[in-house]
Parts: structure tokens; C-alpha cells; sequence
């Protein structure tokens, strides 16, 4: 079966509803980086971590099967359309090899 690698970049206020929508898609392995800075492609304020932008973001690697991808990816919209100013992305990829 096909597997994609799931990137997901959140303000650091979305941690547990991430971890909630991981846990309820069984998805258990994953890999987060936490204190780390951006700012979105369109709108939104920076999270730099910084006095004049203090928040930061978090962002958390996964691999699951292609048949999980479009659920993961709908959750993750979903949660973004309920606080769309702290900013909230997946990205995917194809997994050539594991």
C-alpha cells in the first residue's frame, strides 16, 4: 500500500487537538519539533518566538497510508477553520521508500 509523509505546521496552542486527531486516526508514530518560527505564505501574524511576536509554532511528521491522508487533511482543515488566525497546515508528500 502507498504511504504519505504528513507535515503539519501549528501554533503551539493547537498541540493537543493535533495529538486528539493523531490518536483518533490511530496514527501513532510521528516525530514534532517544538519552538520552531514561521509565518504564512498569505496572511497572519509571524510566530518568531520574539517580544514582538511571541508565539511560536510546533510542526509534527508523520507517515500513513494513502487511505488516511484525505481524512487527516479534512480534521486538519477543520481545526483551521475554528481559529484561522493562529495558522494551521498539512502538507504531503509520497514515501518512495521506509
Amino acid at each position: 500500500m502507498k504511504m504519505k509523509a504528513a507535515f503539519i505546521a501549528y501554533n503551539q496552542a493547537h498541540v493537543e487537538d493535533v495529538d486528539d486527531i493523531l490518536s483518533q486516526l490511530s496514527i501513532r508514530g510521528f516525530t514534532r519539533w517544538t519552538d520552531i518560527q514561521g509565518r504564512g505564505s498569505d496572511d497572519g501574524e509571524p510566530h518568531l518566538g520574539t517580544h514582538a511576536w511571541p508565539s511560536k509554532n510546533m510542526a509534527t511528521l508523520c507517515i500513513v497510508h494513502e487511505n488516511i491522508a484525505p481524512i487527516l487533511k479534512k480534521r486538519i482543515q477543520a481545526l483551521d477553520l475554528e481559529a484561522p488566525e493562529q495558522g494551521l497546515r498539512v502538507f504531503f508528500w509520497d514515501v518512495v521508500d521506509v
